[in-house]
């Protein structure tokens, strides 16, 4: 469903404005007829702010403080004239729990995303693993775990310690930390310190493998729309998100445990489950994201408009939507990540890193501009955005040390 016509256009508050995934969510829905808004953190240096065709608006922090951003956000679809709020990522999901509590018939707005059981089921990964697991998908060995205390009996070095939630309160502000991958008993003792005792974590025995992705739409009638990815390149190679992706077909004998995941856990709306693919053809479940993921712009290039598909479905249930377009390879890549990959591979292999690392000769030739491929956020009227990302993704690696 899209706006046309002389119908006035429908306001929509997307966020975090810089998010990744955000400027491609902004165009899905531009290019459906909707108005965009989108909220930031106040001082966030978002790509955002340069579109022509988006309006942002400041929040508070809420990494300084969860009740004044809760406020600041709560109070935005009415004095803005919104009635649909789409969170682009973990926090903008956990703050909209904290910001929209009674419903549409409290006057709160229509949230595109997950609300109530399914915000926990997307915070939780502790609770993910458990549903996968009973969906049916192959899951690396886990346990519970304090990550002061060292690994279980008969566990060795490398593993993977996630903090079972993906944003949490802590002292009156949100906290988000990142799995990480630890190698020694010494890096698991810098990493307990550093999270801080009481930290909720599970450890899982760490993979060798190629990520991948599967996404779709869910409702009542189950998945639809699916699509999937692999990735390239990481923009690290010891392990974080995509600096460029491709294409592939749907593997048909993931789509049923997908599909029993998705109806066990109620879900409605946009959902993305990422996987690891061994060397010997095993798929392991690693996550589910309930809310928009980083590499949209594939999707979009493919003309998958998940994001104004997604609104349609919660405006009009049961709106058909058009059929999904076939199969076709193609692959998508960020600038501003490519860049940092470069600069990993141009550092040199960590210590802790995995042993296969990059090349930089095989790099340097991989990342060359190749024919049909796609870029992350580009659009010829709005080319400010895609610049300043870019630009952006790289300063900020760089000031961070690059990992």
């Amino acid at each position: 469903m899209a706006v046309t016509g002389d119908q006035p256009a429908t306001r929509v508050l997307i966020g975090f404005a810089e998010a990744l995934a955000a400027p491609e969510v902004a165009a899905s829905l531009l290019g459906a007829g909707y108005e965009v808004v989108a909220f930031t953190r106040r001082s966030a240096h978002a790509a955002l702010r340069h579109h022509s065709r988006v309006e942002t608006v400041d929040v508070p922090s809420p990494e300084e403080g969860v009740a004044a951003a809760a406020d600041g956000l709560a109070a935005l679809p009415a004095r803005l004239g919104i009635g649909i709020v789409v969170p682009l990522d973990d926090p903008s999901v956990w703050l909209c729990q904290r910001a929209f509590t009674r419903g549409r018939a409290g006057g709160d707005p229509l949230i595109v995303g997950p609300m109530g059981p399914q915000a926990e089921l997307a915070m939780d990964k502790r609770a993910q693993l458990v549903a996968a697991e009973a969906a049916g998908f192959t899951v690396p060995a886990w346990a519970d775990v304090d990550p002061g205390a060292g690994l279980p009996p008969s566990w060795a070095f490398p593993v993977v310690v996630k903090p079972i939630l993906a944003a949490e309160e802590h002292d009156g502000r949100l906290r988000r930390l990142s799995p990480r991958l630890v190698g020694s008993a010494a890096e698991l003792e810098d990493l307990a310190a550093s999270w801080g005792s009481g930290t909720k974590a599970v450890v899982q025995r760490w993979v060798e493998g190629r990520g991948e992705g599967i996404f779709g739409l869910a409702d009542w009638s189950g998945v639809h729309h699916t699509s999937a990815h692999v990735r390239v390149r990481m923009m690290n190679p010891s392990g974080s998100g995509s600096s460029a992706c491709a294409s592939a077909p749907v593997p048909g004998d993931l789509l049923p445990p997908v599909d029993r995941l998705m109806k066990n856990a109620g879900w409605t709306g946009m959902f993305m489950v990422e996987l690891l693919r061994a060397p010997d053809g095993t798929a392991y479940f690693m996550e589910l994201n309930g809310r928009s993921w980083g590499s949209m712009a594939l999707a979009r290039r493919l003309g998958l408009e998940y994001p104004a598909w997604a609104v349609a479905g919660a405006l009009q249930p049961g709106a058909e939507l058009p059929p999904p377009p076939p199969f076709r390879a193609l692959t998508c890549r960020h600038l501003g990540r490519e860049l940092v990959h470069l600069l990993f591979i141009l550092r040199g292999r960590p210590a802790s890193a995995p042993l296969h690392w990059p090349a930089r000769g095989r790099t340097l030739l991989d990342l060359r501009p190749a024919r049909g491929q796609r870029w992350y956020n580009w659009s010829r009227r709005h080319p400010a955005v895609f610049l300043y990302d870019s630009w952006r993704t790289v300063f900020d690696q760089v000031k961070g040390g690059t990992g």
